[in-house]
């Protein structure tokens, strides 16, 4: 485990020297040599980590490992008083002041390395004499990354019947949840770590059937150092969400009282029925949780039921007498060995262990004690190893160390330290900064993307850019059930992530010995100065705690009262060689200009705050990568961002939550940010004539979002957009509604589109959108079409999943032409006030699953031919007329089906479908809906 850092560390050190000394030009001898040193070391480091450590051994590799930050260390301070002198000017201030500078930095410099370079020799001698090292086998030199088997990343969305062991405790479970008893019960579910508490409560909690129960759900996740306001509030936002009300704006200024009273009043209103709700708690760790959440849930005697899952069994205990209990034990031999079968032999079809490996895979099940997160975590690494029976027994025997010799670690993280040892170099440290936020957070994908980037963890591979290699690491993860992939986008992409809290355990603890990062939760953290970085999670940290840790190189602010804006100004004294400072949800109101002296900085993140105004100096910061400002007060990016070349990710918007057409706010910015030539995400900027001018020079953009245009920019816009070929998602919005959006000069549109969204007055639907045969997500807003005949162009769109038309269309009637949109999974028709007939002809829209009719005042029945959707699940009224829920109710097609319940003609109406396949009936329910809150605006999400 110890060698970790060093596999890391010193693959990535070669490339961080060379693009270094490029830069200071006689120190390349010293630098080449270091590199060297450090390349021999790694070579001979074999097995390291799945033998027995001495303390010999740990200390020595802690000698190597210093040693590189020690040179890391050197050269951002070297090219810290380069930046700072102005190295690089012209003329008589360069000669006679910054030249002398330089000269002496650098003999500086090239002192200090030749002593580390003396201290590494010295090490790496140590290390023979001792025998701490030996030749290296070629199994190490597998970790290119390049030739690994593919593995779909919806294996993490395992259906029921792949589940093992579960489903007697969940039928039970739904049973109890549908129980007539009418007072509020309460159920634990108790075993330990990794026995699958919580997929087994998600499993009952999901099911289709339990949504005709109840008016209201909630599930959310206690913290260990849970904070009562935090848990209510999370409480009150979940149990609104569900019944798509709007949440009271004012919930973060509620005491305790006050959010108490709030729950009780929405529950259990003095003008109407009380609400049957269903809420589970997950992951709870103190006794005190129900204690100080009970006296919030009314028991109104209409068969509420609460939930909790915990490691405790005094938690359990404590709940009261009538609380139900269900003890979760290890998976039987058999169950067990099937779960990981299914496992690690996915990919073939009988799911079978060839005989030659029969013992080998039976020995690492028994290991696993019947424990379902080890047996998966286990048959996910056998699934990528080669089925033979050498390869198997390697595996095997060095599994035996683990469990033998490490008395560190208890045996279930012993189990899954085998999984961490097996990763390559290259996912080893993607993998431990996860650990970096807080217990139970949830990671979203494209931030963690940047940041593992800002880190220098991803490597370059030719062909593709550094986002898309970052993408497969993140994936590779996902395949080795290392991260849970807990939310998908429209794509079926993996978008949001948590670790697992016993796999968050493990990679606390070796980050914390590897010096990898350290995590302030609490007043009795222990300050490590070697740390190279730190997330502060307590409101009580105080930055001079941290003033010897001057080598810093990540600052993650988690709460909002962490960091305020005269802390801030000695965290940039503290912290010189930051390359992340992530203050997200600080309280900051203001940024000082010294913030432009971090000159290392690749990912800045002020999204969530109250900041105002930038430095005018910020084009000083030449290293930044992602400059992240979304919701922020920031109206106006200063002059001489065109000199941050390396950015790559500029988002500065923010939401007005308006339900109208201002729903979304860019900003402005100088023309020169169309020089920076790396950009990939520009969201989302006003257009100015200068800006439609230029910014078809980024021909790196994949991501772009431009507001408040005019018609009189329509030409020049649409030459521009025809450069822009690497463009994935487009947003194009007018400067009001009134204002037309003239886009049909574009003669060679983006060819690899996937997402269109066009917000403003469309006279005709632009001609070239039926080109982009990849296009899957099509969004017309505000458009007000009165072409009856729209769906004529588009039905050759053969690819199209998701369509929504928000204010788009003018005309009484719409007809789906049989074999339209034969992919389209979701269509949404929002505000289409005179539309008052729908036909769907036979074979038209054969893969539809969802369908969305919001705020369409005249139409009172539903689509003629609606029986023809075979596939349909969910059908979603939002702001409809009573006729149509009427005509519904009575419909032959939708008789005799469980309870119907809804909030009148302008509550939400949802059916949850089941159809057969010939389309003749429905076997579902139609229930309160507990989605769709933001549909009234296209429930569209900016780029």
């Amino acid at each position: 485990m110890a060698s970790s850092a060093v596999d890391f560390l010193v693959c990535t050190l070669g490339s961080l020297l060379l693009q270094e000394a490029s830069l200071v030009g006689r120190l390349d001898n010293n630098l080449d040599d270091i590199r060297c040193e450090l390349q021999s070391i790694q070579s001979f480091l074999k097995d390291s980590d799945v033998k027995n450590e001495s303390n010999g051994v740990r200390t020595w590799v802690a000698q190597v490992r210093d040693a590189a930050y020690d040179v890391e260390d050197i050269i951002d301070k070297f090219m810290y008083h380069m930046t700072k002198n102005n190295f690089g000017a012209h003329g008589v201030i360069y000669n006679t002041v910054c030249f002398p500078r330089y000269c002496f930095s650098s003999h500086q410099i090239a002192t200090q390395l030749q002593e580390i370079k003396s201290k590494i020799t010295d090490i790496y001698e140590r290390g023979k004499r001792y025998g701490f090292v030996e030749e290296a086998s070629s199994s190490r030199g597998k970790d290119t990354g390049e030739d690994k088997k593919s593995f779909p990343e919806s294996v993490h969305f395992v259906p029921d019947n792949d589940i093992i062991g579960i489903e007697e405790n969940k039928n039970y479970l739904i049973r109890w949840l549908k129980d007539k008893e009418p007072q509020r019960m309460v159920l634990s579910v108790v075993g330990m770590g990794g026995l699958g508490k919580t997929t087994l409560v998600t499993k009952a909690y999901k099911a289709v059937e339990l949504k005709e129960c109840f008016h209201c759900c909630a599930c959310i996740t206690i913290s260990q150092s849970y904070k009562i306001r935090d848990v209510l509030q999370s409480l009150i936002k979940e149990l609104y969400k569900s019944n798509d009300a709007p949440v009271p704006h004012n919930i973060g200024q509620m005491s305790y009282e006050d959010l108490v009273s709030t729950l009780i009043a929405y529950l259990q209103p003095s003008n109407s029925r009380p609400k049957r709700y269903v809420i589970v708690l997950d992951d709870v760790w103190d006794m005190n949780v129900w204690q100080d959440i009970k006296v919030a849930l009314p028991d109104s005697g209409c068969g509420s039921r609460v939930i909790l899952t915990t490691r405790n069994e005094d938690v359990a205990s404590s709940l009261g007498v009538g609380s139900k209990v269900i003890h979760l034990e290890p998976l039987c031999p058999n169950s067990a060995w099937n779960l990981f079968c299914n496992r690690a032999f996915w990919n073939d079809a009988d799911k079978s262990c060839p005989p030659e490996l029969n013992s080998y895979a039976r020995s690492l099940v028994h290991k696993c004690e019947g424990l379902p997160l080890a047996i998966v975590s286990i048959g996910g690494l056998m699934s990528l190893k080669e089925k033979t029976a050498l390869e198997w027994k390697k595996v095997e025997v060095s599994l035996n160390w683990e469990l033998s010799n490490n008395p560190n670690l208890e045996r279930m993280k012993n189990l899954l330290l085998h999984s961490f040892n097996d990763l390559p170099y290259y996912l080893r440290p993607c993998f431990l900064y996860c650990c970096i936020f807080p217990e139970d957070y949830i990671i979203r994908r494209k931030k963690l993307i940047r940041l593992w980037i800002a880190e220098g963890f991803v490597e370059e591979r030719k062909g593709l850019i550094l986002e898309e290699v970052a993408d497969s690491y993140l994936k590779e993860l996902i395949c080795r059930n290392m991260l849970q992939v807990i939310e998908m986008d429209d794509f079926r992409r993996s978008t949001s992530y948590r670790m697992h809290d016993l796999l968050r355990e493990l990679a606390l603890s070796i980050a914390a010995e590897e010096n990898f990062c350290m995590i302030y939760d609490s007043q009795e953290t222990n300050q490590d100065r070697k740390a190279r970085r730190l997330s502060v999670q307590k409101s009580n940290y105080k930055i001079s705690q941290g003033k010897s840790m001057a080598n810093l190189r990540t600052f993650f602010s988690v709460t909002a009262d962490i960091v305020s804006s005269s802390s801030l100004r000695s965290i940039i004294q503290a912290f010189r060689l930051l390359r992340v400072l992530d203050l997200q949800g600080s309280s900051i109101g203001g940024i000082p200009d010294e913030l432009t002296d971090l000159f290392n900085l690749r990912y800045l993140s002020l999204r969530d705050t109250n900041v105002k105004t930038l430095p005018k100096s910020l084009g000083k910061l030449k290293n930044l990568q992602t400059l992240d400002l979304r919701n922020t007060k920031v109206e106006r990016l200063p002059k001489g961002v065109e000199k941050m070349k390396q950015l790559r990710h500029l988002y500065f918007y923010r939401y007005t939550h308006q339900a109208g057409y201002n729903f979304l706010n860019g900003k402005r910015a100088p023309p020169g940010i169309c020089k920076l030539k790396s950009l990939q995400s520009l969201v989302a900027v006003e257009a100015s004539n200068e800006i439609i001018r230029q910014v078809g020079n980024l021909s790196q953009l994949t991501k772009f979002t431009i507001v408040k245009v005019r018609d009189t920019n329509g030409m020049q816009l649409c030459t521009s957009i025809e450069k822009m070929t690497r463009l994935l998602h487009l947003h194009v919005m007018a400067a009001d509604e009134e204002e037309t959006l003239l886009l049909e000069s574009v003669s060679s549109p983006p060819p690899l589109l996937q997402k269109l969204i066009l917000t403003g007055h469309l006279k005709k639907l632009p001609p070239w959108i039926t080109t982009l045969v990849d296009l899957c997500y099509l969004s017309l807003r505000w458009s007000r079409i009165r072409d009856q005949d729209i769906f004529s162009s588009l039905k050759s769109m053969s690819n199209l999943m998701f369509l929504r038309l928000v204010n788009a269309y003018e005309g009484k009637h719409l007809r789906f032409y049989a074999g339209c949109f034969p992919k389209l999974k979701v269509l949404t028709l929002s505000g289409l006030k005179f539309l008052d007939w729908i036909e769907v002809e036979e074979k038209a829209m054969s893969c539809l699953r969802v369908l969305r009719l919001i705020d369409c005042g005249k139409l009172k029945m539903l689509p003629q031919g609606f029986e023809s959707l075979s596939e349909l699940e969910k059908l979603y009224l939002r702001s409809m007329p009573k006729e149509l829920i009427n005509r519904i109710e009575g419909d032959d097609l939708l008789k005799g089906h469980g309870n119907r319940m809804w909030e009148g003609s302008t509550g939400p109406f949802y059916s949850s479908l089941n159809k057969s396949g010939s389309g003749e009936g429905v076997d579902g329910k139609l229930v309160a809906s507990g989605t769709g809150g933001s549909e009234g605006n296209g429930g569209d999400r900016i780029l």
